[in-house]
């Protein structure tokens, strides 16, 4: 006789077909990795031969089996009333006596002979395999208390079976309905009701890249995160830094959380509520650092068992303050793809945005936006058809194949809507906040996924270019190939390109756009006398106590984020180098800044970093550099000065870094300068004594050697980089870092946009190029031409 119960103590993997996938992996962890120290809730599984029996029991097979051939299996018109009439045939039946007091049997020999709330998920037995994650499809039962209510939930799970987004599924995937049996794990509820909960996977899943473990959470139950309810906090977790006992949280993201899901009265018979988030709650983070570095080392754990990437469910226990491990199933989106080929998206004009949000896939998609409040609703979808609503749960599944895109106004890149939509393929852009109210219904819009994490919706249809790219063919050239890089939010996507790392990581691009505040103004605040400006300042910065904190974080994350996506090459970071007209425009930046008539050649670059001025600020940048080098471990940063105009102002700057805790040279630490004034290519044999390395700024050099200001709309058409005097600049500057052995490398467009000026480069032994993305596949080419016809003339000779 067969078992229709199993304990998770004698369940493993091997179990799938009896227990299915998501049970399978439980007992699996249960028996295998709690000795490890991981937290995994016990209970108890059905098997597939009880419902199987159950079927036969109550001579419902052949009744589904009638039911399902009468599927419209091409426009799925009737999907809705065949799920319904296959799930009242299940409901409709009864638990054998047998059956129910093997249930009842367990359920009190887990609780110990007192009833406690359990978690009443359902498990198919073709769930979680390589290509089909079946998230979402069935149904899960939180805080089931007793008996009775568990066999009622026991039997509720097996009509989920067939619902209609599971049947849909199922026919998208090409299983037979009848061959798949479903299991019901039962498992002691963690009271996450008075704690928090989320999910995680152990890669970062938009790009596929393997060193990232993203860790999602928000109060309360965890139905809220993966229903998309809520968005949630996110955490970014660098494997590399948590094998070496290293801070590894290189960027933390606050959700607003507004909805926490608890267990409900049971006066009101509801077995969970969502009630508001108190504001206290909603601005402080779910997790601590010590608990999120424990998750990902469970989630480690996890994944170097299973030998694959990991999409898993987490809990802590409000009232012990345990944290716990409820569900692990194969990541199925990544682990399938050909990461040498990619297919690029680019926007080609500018367009007024409407919202913007979790970016999900990389896609550009132009289409008409339908409003919908639920699935039920549907006029009409086609293929062209932007789905717009408030949130997204599995019972949408079935219309998401047959749209263009999904917009919601809730739901973080851990939600079921992103899942799906990944694994569907379907761009969407989830969390906007405002996509119901600042879009139309009906309106004509572009959604672009391909900038990075932040999606955004544009007024209209905009042209766009999508090219595959196959990086197999790729062959890299000796001269090193590098990255001109500014969003971190496109990092781990870029890193997947060929390339020897990054050899220009612009500062400004992150201040601009993550901190937003003069740092200055964060340092003397008190100093800063507009009002408005003040406000701001004061709500930007919120739950931060002392305002300088939030620049070295926000700065430091952002820093973090671009070296973890290309750890262990080198990535050159270069100290701020805005304009003064450029940090007035930052937050109360207008108070700590001169007005000068030429900003291309005044208080910029190294002068400013010992000046009174700002070297309060200066030292929020050494500090963030500090923490992302010494705490997080990540030494394959090195730093670049820019602007430096003497010899004596290089030493002023390294001293400035030391006495801030920079020091050239401890812990590998490097410091390079930019060759961007003619000073620096006269004396460039006496700055190699001072710096490690150089970076040729072609633009700055070419207008100070030409003596043109390339702000100029007026002199523009003079400016030229492929000038004899430039070049020749750069020439002068290549054989001098040679004969002191110094690196050195350029930064810009030309070796891309002109082959002549690549192999200019090329020939007189530069030891790198970086390039903006773009450019970069060009840029390579024209490298390889340029070394191939020296190579032959080399021979020839």
């Amino acid at each position: 006789m067969e078992a229709r119960i199993k304990k998770f103590s004698t369940i493993s993997i091997t179990d799938v077909d009896t227990v299915g996938g998501k049970n399978a992996s439980l007992g699996e962890m249960y028996t295998m990795l709690t000795s490890k120290g991981m937290k995994v809730p016990n209970g108890f599984a059905t098997t597939a031969f009880a419902f199987w029996e159950f079927l036969e029991d109550n001579k419902i097979e052949k009744s589904l089996q009638d039911l399902l051939q009468k599927l419209d299996r091409k426009q799925f018109s009737n999907l809705e009333a065949i799920g319904r009439q296959a799930r009242n045939l299940i409901l409709n039946g009864t638990l054998s006596s047998v059956f129910s007091d093997e249930i009842k049997n367990a359920y009190l020999s887990l609780c110990n002979n007192n009833v406690k709330a359990v978690a009443v998920r359902s498990s198919a037995t073709a769930e979680d395999l390589p290509d089909a994650s079946f998230a979402g499809q069935h149904d899960t039962f939180l805080n089931i208390n007793g008996e009775k209510a568990l066999l009622e939930a026991v039997q509720k799970c097996f009509a989920s079976l067939y619902t209609n987004r599971a049947i849909k599924y199922r026919e998208d995937k090409g299983f037979k309905h009848d061959t798949i049996a479903l299991s019901v794990g039962i498992q002691l509820m963690v009271r996450s009701d008075k704690g928090c909960s989320g999910v995680g996977f152990t890669i970062e899943p938009e790009s596929g890249f393997e060193n990232v473990i993203l860790l999602s959470g928000v109060w309360g139950l965890g139905e809220n995160i993966v229903q998309g309810i809520v968005n949630p906090d996110e955490f970014y977790v660098f494997k590399p830094s948590l094998v070496n006992a290293k801070n590894p949280i290189i960027k933390k993201i606050l959700g607003d959380k507004k909805l926490t899901m608890v267990y409900g009265l049971e006066q009101a018979k509801t077995a969970t509520i969502n009630s508001k988030t108190s504001k206290s709650k909603q601005r402080q983070f779910v997790l601590t650092d010590a608990e999120i570095i424990q998750l990902a080392n469970w989630a480690k754990i996890i994944e170097k068992h299973y030998k694959k990437p990991m999409d898993i469910e987490w809990a802590k226990d409000g009232i012990t303050n345990q944290l716990y491990i409820t569900q692990a199933r194969p990541e199925t989106v990544h682990q399938t793809q050909n990461k040498k080929t990619y297919t690029e998206y680019k926007l080609l004009e500018k367009g007024a945005v409407l919202s913007k949000g979790n970016a999900i896939g990389s896609k550009i998609r132009v289409g008409k936006t339908v409003f919908l409040k639920s699935p039920k609703n549907v006029d009409h979808l086609d293929k062209d058809s932007i789905i717009v609503t408030d949130t997204i749960t599995p019972d949408w599944d079935p219309l998401l194949k047959q749209v263009a895109g999904i917009i919601t106004n809730k739901g973080g890149r851990t939600s079921h809507a992103a899942i799906v939509a990944r694994e569907l393929g379907v761009p969407a852009i989830v969390g906007c906040g405002n996509a119901t109210t600042s879009i139309m219904d009906g309106q004509i819009i572009t959604l672009s996924c391909a900038q990075g994490q932040t999606g955004y919706i544009y007024k209209g249809a905009l042209k766009f270019k999508e090219k595959e790219i196959d990086f197999s063919n790729i062959k890299m050239p000796k001269t090193e190939v590098k990255l001109i890089l500014a969003d971190p939010e496109n990092a781990f996507q870029l890193s997947f390109y060929p390339n020897n790392g990054v050899g220009l990581l612009r500062m400004e691009f992150i201040i601009t756009h993550l901190v937003k505040i003069h740092p200055m103004a964060l340092v003397k605040f008190d100093s800063v006398k507009e009002a408005s400006e003040k406000k701001k300042i004061i709500e930007i910065t919120q739950g931060y106590p002392n305002k300088e904190d939030f620049f070295v974080e926000k700065l430091s994350e952002g820093i973090a984020t671009i070296a973890a996506a290309f750890y262990p090459k080198e990535v050159i970071v270069r100290l701020s180098d805005f304009k003064t007209n450029e940090y007035a425009n930052l937050i109360g930046g207008k108070g700590f800044e001169p007005s000068e008539e030429n900003p291309m050649l005044g208080f910029r670059g190294a002068a400013r970093y010992y000046n009174d001025a700002y070297k309060e600020g200066f030292a929020l940048e050494c500090k963030a550099i500090k923490i992302v080098r010494e705490q997080m471990g990540l030494t394959n940063l090195k730093v670049m000065v820019p602007f430096c105009r003497t010899i004596k102002e290089g030493k002023k700057v390294l001293a400035s870094m030391a006495n801030n805790g920079l020091k050239q040279g401890e812990n590998n630490l490097e410091v390079y300068t930019m060759i961007e004034i003619p000073s620096n290519v006269i004396l460039a044999d006496k700055f190699a004594v001072i710096f490690d390395g150089f970076s040729i700024g072609s633009n700055d050099l070419t207008q100070l050697t030409l003596g043109i200001d390339r702000d100029s709309e007026l002199m523009g058409q003079l400016f030229d980089e492929n000038d004899e005097a430039a070049k020749k600049m750069i020439s002068l500057a290549i054989q001098s870092a040679k004969k002191t052995g110094n690196k050195i490398g350029l930064c810009g467009q030309a070796p891309s946009d002109f082959a002549e000026y690549a192999a200019f480069l090329v020939k007189e032994g530069i030891n790198s190029i970086s390039f903006n993305p773009d450019a970069l596949l060009q840029g390579i080419d024209n490298i390889n031409k340029a070394e191939g016809f020296l190579v032959k003339n080399e021979v020839l000779v």
